[in-house]
């Protein structure tokens, strides 16, 4: 059997889904890799460099789309692209059912199996695969780190014979993956660092990490069974936003992180919250390409508003695509690695199995 991929659109995802260290896993599956030329040269990683492990490069995209009986990509295909694509073939990726509807049901027509990955469970076999956790891991690493560095303090408190620099505080919005990384970043470089979620489960990892939870008065857990946050009540709302309110009048470094799957991002932190922060502080909007936690989030910009910078990018990995690259290879192997029968040689998808059955695009 043959797995590929082609390169993607990089001005929007420099990412690869296959890596010269994950080659071999395959090869010792029993699969033929291809990919196209200049599949990694962006990153550094030349085509011998997957030669010499054993990799098939390809001049024709077309060729690895419809010669590879498994296709691995990060994002969707575009339309022509697709075409190329015939029946029988598995396509496994980051497919955004919710945006991708209408294109993915045509595909779909095809017979052509469609696995979204960002659908894994969050159940204990699934963590090896889980590419939601395995990226969200670098983004709240990586915006305390781009914040940091538009914020022109400095981040721990210093004590000089001229006198002290106080610590920088930090409020992380949403205490998930990217919340929980983005406190042990601001936390480790010496800011001092307050956390809220909806999840009350949240708090005890938040102080594990030396962070301060700030509990919404009366607030109750709202998590779904698979550890995603619910929308919350036109009440609790309101008592967040006082909550909030107060917080932001002290904090130098808002990085806000809560998303709920399929939907338009929470909004979190409103004008009047803004125009009450100190000019200078700094929001680093991790939503922002859901429409965002803050008001006035763009995308790809830095809005400045009453001295306050809010920042948001439309892929903030694109700034550590060697390390996410990396990860998301390991996860797509784990993931082919469950999906493929061993002893005959094929794809069995299993619809008993939990991680097949919840990311099958049906």
């Amino acid at each position: 059997m043959r797995i590929g991929s082609i390169s993607e659109n990089k001005t929007i995802e420099k990412r690869i889904s296959i890596t010269p260290e994950i080659v071999q896993k395959y090869l010792s599956l029993g699969f033929e890799v291809c990919l196209t030329e200049n599949y990694g040269t962006h990153l550094g990683i030349k085509d011998e460099q997957f030669k010499d492990v054993g990799v098939k490069i390809l001049k024709d995209e077309r060729d690895i789309l419809n010669s590879s009986d498994i296709v691995v990509q990060l994002g969707m295909l575009s339309d022509d692209k697709t075409s190329n694509l015939r029946e029988n073939q598995t396509l496994i990726g980051v497919l955004n059912p919710y945006n991708n509807k209408a294109k993915l049901e045509n595909i779909a027509k095809k017979k052509i199996n469609l696995f979204s990955l960002e659908l894994l469970p969050r159940i204990t076999r699934a963590q090896s695969m889980d590419i939601l956790s395995s990226q969200a891991n670098l983004a709240g690493y990586k915006a305390v780190v781009e914040s940091f560095a538009n914020f022109e303090k400095a981040i721990p408190m210093m004590m000089t014979a001229a006198g002290t620099v106080p610590a920088a505080k930090v409020l992380v919005v949403g205490a998930g993956v990217a919340g929980l990384q983005a406190i042990a970043t601001a936390k480790r470089m010496g800011a001092i660092v307050f956390a809220t979620d909806v999840r009350m489960a949240s708090k005890e990892q938040v102080e594990s990490l030396g962070g301060k939870f700030l509990t919404v008065e009366g607030s109750e857990n709202l998590e779904t069974e698979g550890g995603y946050a619910k929308e919350t009540s036109d009440d609790f709302k309101k008592k967040q936003e006082q909550l909030l309110s107060e917080t932001l009048k002290k904090i130098d470094i808002v990085v806000c992180t809560a998303l709920i799957p399929g939907k338009k991002a929470p909004l979190i932190i409103k004008e009047n919250m803004i125009n009450n922060m100190q000019a200078g502080s700094i929001i680093y909007d991790l939503a922002a390409i859901q429409g965002g936690n803050t008001e006035f989030s763009e995308v790809d910009k830095i809005v400045v508003q009453n001295g306050v910078k809010i920042m948001g990018e439309s892929n903030i990995l694109n700034k550590l695509p060697v390390s996410a690259s990396n990860l998301y290879a390991k996860n797509v192997f784990n993931f082919v690695n469950n999906l493929f029968d061993k002893d005959n040689k094929r794809i069995n998808i299993n619809l008993e199995d939990e991680i097949i059955n919840n990311t099958l695009i049906k």
